[in-house]
């Protein structure tokens, strides 16, 4: 059901540096652009997540309660993925841990404020 998520940034070159690198702990990678959206995917045709410039091209803002979740496939990965985020300057919202049974995430702030869950699902 999901295509895609978009997060607005404000630098974009910091944004795509930042997302190249976590999305990378995940094998995805930047699949495509459009000189506005950069769109990040492990494969052509699964979801997506896109980082760019709003459309109206006004300042991007993280909107309070957006908050996509990236799932994987184990929990050092969720890790992995976590601790890479932070060391590239994302803020901790939350260490990585089993939430409720059959859920394993971490949460950070990517550089530009959007909220983001890594998890481990079943």
């Amino acid at each position: 059901m999901l295509a895609y998520v978009t997060l607005g940034t404000n630098d974009i070159d910091k944004a795509t540096a930042f997302y190249d690198t976590v999305l990378g702990e995940m094998g995805a990678k930047r699949l495509f652009d459009n000189g506005r959206l950069y769109f990040y995917g492990a494969a052509p045709g699964a979801p997506m997540l896109a980082i760019g410039g709003p459309y109206d091209e006004q300042t991007a803002t993280a909107g309070n309660g957006v908050m996509p979740a990236l799932a994987t496939d184990d929990q050092a990965t969720v890790d992995r993925v976590y601790a890479k985020a932070l060391e590239l300057g994302a803020v901790d919202e939350g260490a990585p841990g089993v939430r409720v049974p059959n859920f394993y995430g971490a949460y950070f702030r990517d550089p530009d404020g959007n909220k983001i869950c890594v998890c481990k699902l079943g």
